[in-house]
């Protein structure tokens, strides 16, 4: 199995190319990923989730939501979690990493994702921010990481 994790911003450009992302994650694909890990956040994490539930019909692969903390969507707005429990339910496998927020526990989650993943797919754009320290962990523990353009 070939683990990819995910990690993007949560603010996308007003019209970002969702084929860009579509694309990348199906060389992703073909390259042998087989399974990915997605942080659950609003944003970025949501929008690619949503690319491998349509590149489900193609092509056999394992999705795992990879959720910070129990009610980690109590903040999203109706729509935002309508969406959220929708892709929710596409996924294989769901890990909460804490059964409430705690401080720290969105990094424990992009550790987690990394930690033994075999390319990290990212948007990243800032040097600051959750997306821009899980491509740094990336970095360090030797992963190689996808930066995708939109």
């Amino acid at each position: 199995m070939k683990i990819c994790a995910i990690t993007g911003h949560r603010e996308l450009p007003v019209r970002y190319n969702v084929n860009a992302v579509y694309d990348a994650l199906e060389e992703l694909i073909r390259g042998g990923c087989t399974h990915f890990r997605c942080g659950m956040a609003r944003g970025f994490d949501l929008a690619a989730l949503g690319c491998l539930v349509d590149l489900r019909k193609k092509y056999p692969f394992t999705i795992e939501a990879c959720i910070p903390y129990a009610g980690h969507d109590r903040g999203f707005s109706p729509e935002e979690r309508a969406r959220f429990r929708s892709l929710l339910a596409w996924c294989d496998k769901e890990t909460v990493l804490f059964s409430a927020y705690t401080r720290g526990c969105f990094l424990a989650r992009d550790r987690y994702m990394v930690d033994g993943a075999d390319v990290l797919f990212a948007y990243c754009v800032r040097e600051s921010g959750g997306a821009a320290y899980t491509v740094k962990y990336a970095e360090k523990k030797g992963v190689p990481v996808i930066f995708v353009e939109l």
